[in-house]
C-alpha cells in the first residue's frame, strides 16, 4: 500500500509543484489550502505525513499543529517563509519533526519525505524488538510507547526515536551529528539545532524523571539502569 501525503499551504502553485513530485513516487496525495480543511483533512484521510505550511489563512499552521498534536503523532515538516531561528524553534516546540525554509528545492523536500517514512516503516516492521524497561522508564519500541513510572509519555515519532537511540546506546554521550544521522539519516539536510529543540521537549514530557536525559558537553546521555 502506497503512503499518504497530505500537502498544507494556501500557494496553489506549491501545492501543484510539491504534489507534480510525489505522485510520479507513488504517494497517495491530498492538499489544503488552509488550516482547517487541513485540519480536518488530517482526521479523514489519515496521513502518513503532514507537509505543513506556517502561514495560512484563517488558522494558522502553528494552531493546526497543536490541534493536531492532541490527537495524533504523524510525522509533520513545516514549511516557513519566515527565516527568524525562533520561529523554527517554536514550529519545532510545537510539534513539529522538521522543517525547511521557503524557497525550498522539491527534490530535497521529497528527499526527507523518503527518508522519514523509510525509518517510520522501518519501526513498525519489528514486532519483535524487545520492550527496553529502565527503573524510572518503560519503552516499547514495536508499539512505540512510553511510560515514565506507570505515567504514559505521549510523544512525537521524532521524539520517540531520539529518546529510543539513547535508551539503545545507555550511559554513553551520543552527539548532535550522531543522533542527526541515527534518527534523521545520513542526507539529513537541515540544521542540528532539531536534535536540541526535540529532546528539550522530550526532557519537559517526562516531568520529574526529565534527569534521565542530560546534557554532557557536545551532546546527550541517557542515565538509567536497565532492570
Amino acid at each position: 500500500m502506497s503512503s499518504k501525503i497530505l500537502i498544507i499551504d494556501d500557494e496553489q502553485s506549491i501545492l501543484n509543484l510539491v504534489t507534480a513530485y510525489l505522485k510520479p513516487e507513488g504517494y497517495e496525495v491530498m492538499t489544503a489550502g488552509n488550516g482547517r480543511t487541513g485540519l480536518n483533512l488530517a482526521r479523514t484521510f489519515q496521513p502518513d505525513l503532514i507537509v505543513l505550511d506556517i502561514m495560512l489563512p484563517g488558522m494558522d499552521g502553528l494552531e493546526m499543529l497543536a490541534n493536531l498534536r492532541r490527537e495524533s503523532d504523524v510525522y509533520v515538516i513545516m514549511l516557513t517563509a519566515k527565516t527568524d531561528e525562533t520561529d523554527k524553534i517554536v514550529g519545532l516546540s510545537v510539534g513539529a519533526d522538521d522543517y525547511l525554509t521557503k524557497p525550498f528545492s522539491p527534490r530535497e523536500l521529497v528527499a526527507r519525505i523518503k527518508a522519514a517514512l523509510r525509518r517510520l516503516n522501518a519501526g513498525s516492521s519489528q514486532p519483535e524488538t524487545q520492550t527496553l524497561q529502565f527503573t524510572h522508564l518503560k519503552i516499547d519500541p514495536a508499539a512505540r510507547r512510553v511510560w515514565a513510572d506507570d505515567q504514559e509519555i505521549e510523544l512525537t515519532a521524532t521524539e520517540f526515536d531520539l529518546l529510543q537511540t539513547l535508551a539503545e546506546h545507555r550511559g554513553l554521550v551520543l552527539s548532535r551529528d550522531q543522533l542527526l544521522e541515527k534518527v534523521w539519516g545520513q542526507n539529513f539536510f537541515g540544521e542540528m539545532r532539531v536534535v536540541d529543540v526535540h529532546l528539550g521537549q522530550v526532557r519537559r514530557k517526562l516531568g520529574e524523571h526529565h534527569g534521565i536525559v542530560t546534557v554532557r558537553g557536545i551532546g546527550y546521555r541517557f542515565e538509567q539502569e536497565r532492570v
